[in-house]
């Protein structure tokens, strides 16, 4: 049967910023790094234009270099300063320099993962609309090599709204028995413009500073965050090592296209 045009749900649409920090302790200057030919914040800008609901994709960063490499592959581009203890608040800074208005929805990609799935970024953008909160995530399912005792794989459990009860470093929850369905934080975040421009004032609160999540302290001052559930295996850059990897995987998949 067909599906008459009242009946067709448009995407919602959302634009994309990108904070793109220069400095970085364990590995200097990466969103600069170009062994393939390209920043590699030009990748993550590219992985955005592939998302089905992204109709602008802005880089905000603190060093004029990375405006340089970010226009002249044809991207937008602002200068924030750099004082920012986080990426969320480099984003606040950029929603008003772009002047965005409250209602609009931004997604939040981070700079160093240039193999992002587009399908993400769709999956939490469709989850903030559909769930009506002020901001929204992904969750993977669980991988079998993954361990729960890692502190660097956050956790998270949501409610039967879709909506996060809690975020971890510690193995949540807790499986009496098997098959609880323990999810994967993807740190990938969707905010409403309305949002970003009060976060700012908000106090660290303790949970967040136990363990060192930000976004526990959204959720201690009371702000529902969406979760979406999408398959994931992509990871950051965090050094060096990851990045020759990363090149590597890059020049394979330039030598052999997939069909």
């Amino acid at each position: 049967m067909s599906t008459s045009a009242s009946q067709v749900v448009a995407q919602p649409r959302a634009i994309a910023i990108i904070p793109a920090r220069l400095a970085s302790e364990r590995f200097p200057n990466k969103v600069l790094a170009d062994e393939t030919g390209r920043a590699m914040v030009v990748h993550v800008c590219e992985a955005a234009q592939r998302a089905g609901c992204i109709d602008r994709i802005v880089v905000a960063t603190d060093s004029p270099k990375v405006v340089e490499a970010v226009t002249s592959h044809g991207f937008e581009a602002v200068l924030t300063h750099d004082g920012h203890e986080n990426g969320t608040s480099r984003v606040a800074e950029a929603v008003e320099l772009l002047g965005l208005r409250d209602d609009q929805i931004v997604v939040n990609v981070q700079g160093d993962e240039p193999e992002l799935d587009p399908a993400l970024i769709d999956a939490a953008v469709e989850a903030i609309v559909r769930g009506g909160t002020p901001i929204a995530t992904v969750a993977s399912p669980w991988n079998t090599s993954d361990d729960p005792a890692n502190p660097n794989i956050v956790k998270v459990v949501c409610d039967r709204q879709g909506r996060a009860l809690f975020f971890s470093r510690s193995a949540i929850p807790f499986e009496r028995q098997a098959g609880a369905g323990r999810l994967r934080h993807v740190g990938l975040y969707v905010y409403r413009v309305s949002f970003l421009r009060c976060c700012s004032g908000l106090e660290s609160t303790p949970l967040e500073q136990a363990e060192r999540l930000e976004q526990l302290r959204f959720l201690e001052h009371g702000y529902p965050i969406a979760v979406a559930i999408q398959s994931s295996s992509h990871t950051g850059i965090d050094t060096p090592e990851q990045y020759r990897a990363f090149v590597e995987r890059h020049k394979r998949q330039a030598e052999h296209p997939s069909p």
